[in-house]
């Protein structure tokens, strides 16, 4: 609207008389006045504004509604389930309230234009509502963009459309005075703007029993049955210190998740090896072992049969062996990255080589086991060892100046907390990086529990790749801390000759094999982008390859799903968007893809080698033991 003029009340003409309109303003103003009062209660990390925390309680001491809210606050026990860093949130808040002062004119524009886009879409909600209510035809029916604003309330009814899209401007508008914050270094930019994204997530109006159609549409179905079993599930995590976002009892590795047959061939102190069964009459003559991270358990390659990448090679007549990772406790904290070359790779192949008779394997790494398998490949270049032919890196990085919002948890000071925790324990305990993980994508693994299971009062869902999701593993302390040391913060792969492995210095560009590298487009852990640094880190020749969704649905994606993936036989690219822009788009699976690359470099057609071999005979059937520890 063009004419901003409003009524003696402070309500655009006509307004007041809208049916409804009051109980509008009065869950507006609520859920507004909230919204400056959570930073006061939260804890500063920065003891230069000790003197801001002062005036602020003092505020809180003197204003009742501030200190109901505060109360209400420190009373909230979803703060002991929730891993939000609210003394960061807080530090974030914080700077673009100091940036406002500095500029008052420019802020009070830019919040005069809040408050009129604000009013503009009030009116426009009711506006509409009216024509419904008249029986004309209103709105586009468009599905919501935004998944928590789905149910068709949000749009529908003018109360929860207007309390909607205020929460979206108001969002929109902090995050923009974060965006424009001048003054910052790149890294504090990041962390600021993640920080305040974690702020406008938690303010989400569906979050609150009161201002969530879909909970008080369900509470009223059940006669409150459904916040009596929300109340039961939140007493639950507080007892197990945790969020549930899976049914724990629904899976099991062994019982309903890693099927594919199979037998541990070798064990020592910090692997097991399986190989396993096949499945076509011959096999190609050359193996492939499969290096998954050691900060996950290997199944996610084989989950059910339907989505087991794993069950998918066997069939192709590929004779496969995975390194299942020993979950390590404080007995192993001097366990060394260099114990994670030899025991995890160079032994493991060893074994696999034996077993087949094959002088020459290829080889695949998943996120972190593609960073080891890097180191290997160059120490062995160093060495003049050959076993390796074909190598594949799955989402994974070597190049770690750009690793995405990850670097919000990695700068110098949290590897300092980091690794104070590891010495205290002897290892990182795997929720530590679980929290780090699901604040990446807040909104999908945090906040959408929150709802499902306290306002809704449903249980946790019964889904494979969630269950693995929260069954993680510990990190070793003198490993750990090496790698982070190494990697995220002073990027030394990138630096030939600074990392010496076994005795041998480290040059990534004397890795002369075939490489097939994948990516997926929304990755929030590897960026694809830095995946496909690996085209100009390595001196063989690369097929780089770009699935589409994220860090595990773009690697665990079977023929047959819904998704899509890029290729490019461009081998010129200097930049990630210049190969972007001449890569061709193909609906379905890279898996086939990469099978097909695989056959090419496995070598004839043999009978397939025995399940172990007399030096090195099976143990127990797959998926193993490792892989159940706790």
């Amino acid at each position: 609207m063009a004419d901003q003029q409003h009524t003696g009340n402070g309500q655009p003409p006509g307004f007041a008389g809208l049916p409804g309109a009051e109980a509008m303003l009065a869950s507006l103003a609520s859920w507004t006045a909230a919204m400056p009062a959570a930073p006061a209660a939260m804890a500063w990390s920065d003891a230069t504004v000790a003197e801001t925390l002062r005036q602020a309680k003092a505020l809180i001491d003197r204003d009742p509604l501030l200190k109901a809210v505060d109360s209400m606050w420190n009373a909230n026990p979803l703060r002991e389930v929730i891993p939000v860093d609210w003394a960061e949130v807080a530090r974030a808040l914080r700077i673009v309230w100091m940036q406002s002062l500095a500029d008052p004119a420019a802020t009070i524009a830019s919040a005069t234009a809040l408050g009129a886009n604000v009013w503009r879409a009030a009116l426009d909600a009711w506006s509409e509502a009216g024509k419904r209510w008249l029986g004309e035809a209103a709105g586009d029916g468009k599905p919501a963009a935004d998944k928590r604003f789905a149910a068709p309330e949000w749009q529908a009814n003018p109360v929860f459309r207007t309390l909607k899209e205020a929460y979206l401007l108001a969002s929109d508008w902090l995050l923009q005075r974060g965006k424009s914050a001048h003054g910052l270094e790149p890294a504090e930019r990041q962390r600021l703007e993640f920080h305040l994204r974690q702020f406008v997530d938690a303010m989400s109006p569906t979050l609150l029993l009161a201002s969530n159609p879909v909970a008080l549409k369900r509470a009223m179905e059940t006669g409150g049955a459904s916040l009596a079993s929300g109340a039961r599930n939140l007493v639950e995590d507080l007892q197990a210190g945790r969020l549930s976002m899976v049914d724990a009892n629904a899976f099991a590795p062994g019982r309903n998740l890693a099927l594919t047959p199979g037998k541990v061939v070798h064990r020592n102190k910090l692997v097991e090896l399986i190989q396993y069964s096949p499945q076509t009459e011959t096999v190609h003559a050359r193996p492939l072992l499969i290096l998954p991270p050691w900060i996950n358990k290997f199944y996610i390659m084989d989950m059910q049969p339907k989505n087991s990448l794993i069950g998918f090679l066997v069939k192709q007549g590929f004779t496969v062996f995975v390194v299942s990772w020993r979950n390590p406790d404080a007995s192993m904290e001097e366990t060394s990255i260099e114990d994670y070359m030899e025991l995890g790779v160079l032994e493991p192949s060893d074994v696999v080589r034996e077993i087949t008779g094959s002088n020459t394997l290829n080889v695949m790494g998943y996120c972190i086991g593609g960073t080891l398998l890097a180191m290997v490949l160059a120490w062995l270049a160093a060495e003049g060892d050959k076993r390796f032919n074909a190598v594949t890196f799955m989402v994974s990085l070597q190049d770690f100046s750009r690793v995405g919002d990850t670097a919000v948890f990695l700068g110098e000071g949290a590897i300092d907390a980091i690794e104070a925790q590891m010495m205290q324990r002897g290892y990182l305990d795997s929720r530590e990086m679980s929290n780090m993980f699901n604040l990446l994508r807040s909104n999908d693994l945090i906040w959408a529990n929150v709802v499902n299971n306290y306002l809704l009062g449903e249980k946790p869902p019964a889904f494979d790749l969630l269950y693995w999701n929260s069954d993680g593993t510990r990190m070793a302390r003198a490993a750990h801390a090496w790698y982070l040391r190494n990697t995220y913060v002073e990027n030394n792969l990138m630096k030939p000759g600074k990392i010496t492995l076994k005795g041998q210095p480290l040059d990534l560009g004397a890795i002369k094999q075939d490489i097939y590298a994948v990516g997926a487009e929304k990755d929030h852990i590897v960026p694809w982008d830095a995946a496909w640094q690996i085209t100009r880190l390595a001196g063989g020749k690369v097929r780089y390859i770009l699935g589409s969704s994220g860090h595990i649905a773009g690697i665990i994606n079977p023929p047959g799903g819904k998704g899509s993936y890029w290729t490019s036989d461009e081998t010129g690219a200097k930049t990630a968007e210049q190969w972007r822009r001449g890569a061709q788009k193909h609906d379905g699976s890279w898996w086939t893809d990469w099978a097909a690359w695989l056959a090419e470099r496995g070598g004839k057609r043999v009978k397939p080698p025995s399940m172990g071999s007399a030096k090195h005979p099976p143990l127990v059937d797959a998926p193993g033991t490792y892989v159940l520890q706790k």
